[in-house]
């Protein structure tokens, strides 16, 4: 494959090798006679003959598939280990007139990702899915895929797929089965006439999506010499020879539907925004404090995170900040990120307040971070842009590391505060007085409503809580 193809959707030079310098910064990095190489060559002349590519957008997951972004010259999104049908249909509803691909191997699509397939099928919505099967998990260590052939060897079952590893998956035929889906193929590489079979395919799985008719779902049969420990032309063989009366090629749905898909276009309705966070009657506008934007950290958009450990309340006090923005009529998206450190370490949350709109909710470089324990403040410290602030927990954190000498810190005994006020979950509160009182972020009786909006089923919780909201920020007050 060639980066260089005057009609191509491919980046001119893939950066992943040598920089994109010479002969390898012209080609991708796949093993010798790996299918992916085909199969993004396919897609991508399907691209330009339908001339999309400005408006593609292609989601990779985890697997030797997740590396499609570093070749194709569209918009990209990696999704987690089998979540891209889902994280397809958020673009496609978002943006009704993208293009969207899921591309994804038969580790990922068929196995942890199978209830997000099952369900983006049925729905019926208008995307492409590109399913690439070589009977193998690929990148992790060759272990048996849903997929893997009966009698096959991987790493998983040394000898041979059999009775108590369950028969494969078809997954072609369970898609095929349902209703949703318009155009339903399964196709493979190992000759001329198979390649060309595979590309049209492809182009008519996209153009299905062009036209708005319909979901689509192309299974390729690819080579994986690799794990195979076959040449590249035994494992074509291998293809043709074996895995095809597991997995026969053709087509298996075709079914012509007009075009219908027109989905609604987002709106930006701050009203409506509230009325759904706070259930408020529509005839009743929410009390805003008239504070204004924040202008003082950014002209136009305010990035925050909270970080901590699991318990310390990081995610509660950025939505509290969310709402209180949305009710104040900014716009504000609070995204949390748990993952393994849950239970220790540290996990987070990114938060946006925008003058407009939010436009990207995640924050690496925040104007504001809080840090509940250690590891988030030596993780995050350092991301926090010029003239930025920060709070931390001094009750457990002693050792500060270096921080820029632009950004301005506060120590706050957050959780000895709450110990001291009898309470020692209210900590993201006192954080929350504290936070406030340092950036300035929004009127401190906006954050105090939205707070007991939070509390209107636990009123007795309300005094402790607005208490300890009193107390992180006149903590940051009269230090």
């Amino acid at each position: 494959m060639n980066s260089t193809h005057e009609s191509s959707a491919f980046f001119e030079h893939f950066d992943r090798h040598a920089h994109g310098k010479g002969l390898k910064g012209a080609s991708t990095h796949y093993c010798a006679g790996c299918g992916h190489g085909l199969a993004h060559k396919f897609l991508s002349d399907a691209i330009t003959t339908l001339g999309v590519q400005d408006r593609t957008v292609a989601v990779s997951p985890v697997g030797c598939s997740v590396f499609l972004y570093y070749y194709f010259d569209v918009g990209n999104t990696q999704a987690a280990h089998g979540r891209a049908p889902a994280v397809a249909l958020g673009h496609k509803m978002a943006n009704p007139d993208s293009i969207v691909v899921s591309y994804q191997g038969d580790g990922d699509l068929a196995s942890i990702g199978l209830a997000e397939i099952m369900h983006a099928a049925q729905l019926g919505v208008p995307i492409t899915v590109i399913f690439v099967n070589n009977a193998i998990y690929g990148m992790t260590g060759g272990q048996m895929a849903p997929t893997t052939l009966p009698g096959q060897w991987s790493t998983t079952c040394p000898t041979g797929r059999g009775v108590m590893e369950g028969a494969p998956l078809k997954v072609a035929e369970l898609i095929a089965g349902l209703d949703g889906p318009i155009y339903v193929e399964r196709v493979a590489l190992y000759d001329q006439r198979r390649r060309k079979a595979a590309h049209k395919a492809i182009e008519k799985a996209l153009r299905l999506q062009v036209e708005g008719r319909g979901f689509a779902f192309v299974e390729v049969l690819s080579e994986c010499p690799t794990h195979l420990k076959m040449t590249p032309e035994d494992a074509e063989h291998w293809v043709r020879d074996t895995m095809t009366k597991t997995y026969p090629l053709g087509v298996l749905k075709e079914v012509e539907r007009d075009p219908w898909f027109e989905g609604p276009r987002p709106k930006f309705d701050v009203s409506q925004m509230v009325d759904m966070i706070e259930a408020i009657p529509t005839d009743k506008a929410p009390p805003r404090f008239g504070g204004g934007f924040p202008t003082h950290l950014d002209p136009e958009d305010v990035a925050l995170k909270l970080a901590g450990a699991g318990g310390d309340g990081a995610q509660t006090a950025a939505m509290l900040i969310a709402r209180a923005a949305i009710r104040e009529g900014h716009d504000a998206t609070h995204i949390p990120s748990y993952g393994p450190e849950s239970r220790g370490g540290t996990s987070y949350a990114d938060l946006h307040i925008a003058k407009n709109e939010v436009l990207s909710p995640g924050a690496a470089s925040p104007h504001v971070l809080v840090a509940f324990n250690a590891p988030s403040l030596k993780k995050f410290g350092p991301t926090v842009r010029a003239g930025g602030v920060i709070v931390y927990d001094s009750s457990v954190i002693t050792d500060v590391p270096p921080l820029r000498d632009d950004v301005r810190a506060y120590g706050v005994p957050l959780a000895s505060i709450a110990r001291d006020l009898g309470v020692p979950l209210v900590k993201n509160v006192v954080a929350l007085g504290a936070v406030n009182a340092a950036a300035k972020l929004l009127p401190d009786e906006a954050l105090l409503t939205t707070l007991r909006q939070a509390l209107k089923d636990k009123c007795a919780l309300l005094a402790s809580n607005e208490a300890a909201f009193a107390a992180g920020r006149d903590a940051v007050l009269n230090a």
